[in-house]
């Protein structure tokens, strides 16, 4: 499906207890565990000693999981688990019954701490195994693990300006989410206030929003 070259190929699979039994996991994550992840393969590693390829300067390796489920939903949670465990950035390729869709998020070092946070993730849509393509493109780990991004978010993540950094395109698309967020709470708050003053007054704050979100 990546069309990967051989050298990059781990196929190795690794224990789902490994990631909450000696770990703070909550009950609830454990669970995810448990009845919503069958088993998990660590599939490929892309990286300069990989690949005829440059190191990154943010990405040093770019790790494939195949993700098995009994079920066609997973919580956010066990990803997020898995980055926060793994101090490498990893494309997950999820598969149920014959289909698979692709899973990704921005992974970025926390300021002033070792470890990776991850704000979102974006997906593709289930399709059929077969006809899940997604490219390795670029000269480094770094534009590989970017043009991934793209791919999988589609339409959800659209570039401002020729030359946009990834890091810019998802904080912007971030900021948006929020705008429209608080668009629709105030919305529904104006729809319920039975004061003209007050009316007028979110009113105002809610012109204000939506220009902000046009600007982006």
């Amino acid at each position: 499906m990546l069309g990967l070259p051989k050298t990059t190929e781990f196929n190795k699979r690794i224990p789902k207890q490994k990631f909450y039994e000696n770990l703070t996991v909550s009950p609830a994550l454990k669970k995810v565990f448990v009845e919503q992840v069958k088993v998990i393969y660590w599939r490929n590693k892309i990286a300069a000693s990989t690949m005829n390829i440059a190191p990154g300067s943010n990405v040093t390796e770019l790790e494939i999981f195949e993700v098995r489920l009994n079920s066609p939903t997973l919580d956010d949670g066990f990803l997020r688990q898995i980055d926060k465990e793994i101090p490498y950035h990893i494309l997950f390729l999820l598969e149920y019954e014959g289909k698979q869709k692709a899973v990704i998020g921005y992974k970025e070092e926390s300021v002033g701490n070792a470890a990776f946070k991850v704000n979102r993730y974006y997906s593709t849509d289930w399709q059929e195994a077969d006809s899940l393509a997604l490219k390795a493109d670029g000269l480094s780990v770094d534009a590989i693990y970017e043009n991934f991004i793209r791919q999988i978010a589609g339409d959800t993540l659209t570039t401002a300006a020729p030359g946009e950094s990834i890091k810019e395109t998802v904080d912007r698309d971030e900021k948006r989410q929020t705008l429209q967020k608080q668009i629709e709470q105030l919305q529904t708050k104006i729809r319920k206030e039975k004061q003209l003053n007050r009316q007028i007054q979110m009113n105002a704050e809610l012109k204000k929003l939506k220009k902000e979100l046009e600007v982006l």
